[in-house]
Formats: structure tokens, C-alpha cells, sequence
């Protein structure tokens, strides 16, 4: 495994087109973390000879249960940088890219999640259907690596990673 900036470890000698990831997770809030800070873990894929270039999909756990529904129904988020961030997706277009899940801080969360193509399915705690889906993949139909992803203020944990095509 190799770190790239603070948030990527990426995987070593896994080339990833199309198949599962399936991934055991756990996040939350550390102590010097704003108050902004979600506990943002999640799983990069197709992650470019140049590793700022990647898609990826994370949960917040500190969203899932709320007392605030707008909060609740950013739990889970896509991304793929570096052109198109949390930021700029909820911009352009509010809520394609998010769901609700019901999951909590420092939960052990069953993470699948299901590429074909330009298509991304995320499925959480063994859903019967997808929790997201993305059928819009911004890096389109490549291939790429794999790395565990989080965002500052995050402590988290991985665990019995599974990849299969």
C-alpha cells in the first residue's frame, strides 16, 4: 500500500475495470476535527497513473442519523477528481449524486460496491437494492486502481477487502 497526500492508500498490484469492491468500513469524527467534519470514508477507484485523478464514493456517518434531514440526506456521496467535487456536483446538479443511509459514527458499515462501465452501484449493510447509483461515471469506461479513502478530521477503518471482476 502507498499514500498519496493525506486522504488516498492506494492498493498495490490491483488494476480495476469492471467488478466489486467489497470492503468493511468505519469512520468518524477525530478529536482535533472542525466541527464541519463528517467522519468521510469511502473506497477511490479507477484511480489514474496520476493519482489526483480518481472517482470515489464515501459515506458520512455523522449524517446518517441527524436530527436535520438535509443533513441526512448527504450520507453518502460520489465524486471524481479533481474536476468534479462534492462541491461542484451538489451545485450543478442537487442530489444526483447523494443518498440518505442509515448509518452512525464509528459503525462498522458492509461497503459493495458494483462497476460496470460508465455505471456505479454502492450497496450498504447487504441492501437489497442500491443505496446510490451513478450512471454517469465522470472518468467514463476506465480502468485504474484502488485506494481507501478519507477526508481530514476522519479516523477510520478498514477491513476484509474483497476485489473480484
Amino acid at each position: 500500500m502507498r499514500t498519496i497526500e493525506d486522504n488516498l492508500a492506494i492498493l498495490d498490484g490491483i488494476d480495476f475495470h469492471d467488478g466489486e469492491i467489497e470492503i468493511w468500513l468505519a469512520g468518524t469524527r477525530n478529536a482535533e476535527a472542525a466541527e464541519s467534519a463528517r467522519g468521510f470514508t469511502g473506497i477511490a477507484f479507477r484511480i489514474a497513473d496520476d493519482p489526483t485523478e480518481y472517482e470515489a464514493i464515501y459515506v458520512r456517518p455523522t449524517n446518517g442519523r441527524a436530527d436535520d434531514q438535509l443533513r441526512r440526506n448527504h450520507s453518502i456521496q460520489y465524486i471524481s477528481h479533481p474536476e468534479y467535487t462534492w462541491n461542484k456536483l451538489r451545485s450543478d446538479t442537487p442530489s444526483k449524486y447523494e443518498a440518505y443511509a442509515d448509518i452512525g459514527p464509528g459503525e462498522w458499515i458492509k461497503y459493495r460496491l458494483v462497476v460496470e462501465g460508465e455505471r456505479a452501484e454502492l450497496y450498504l449493510n447487504d441492501a437489497e437494492q442500491p443505496n446510490l447509483i451513478v450512471k454517469d461515471l465522470k472518468l467514463g469506461n476506465s480502468s485504474g486502481r484502488i485506494g481507501l479513502w478519507i477526508d481530514s478530521g476522519t479516523t477510520a477503518y478498514f477491513s476484509d477487502i474483497k476485489v473480484s471482476d
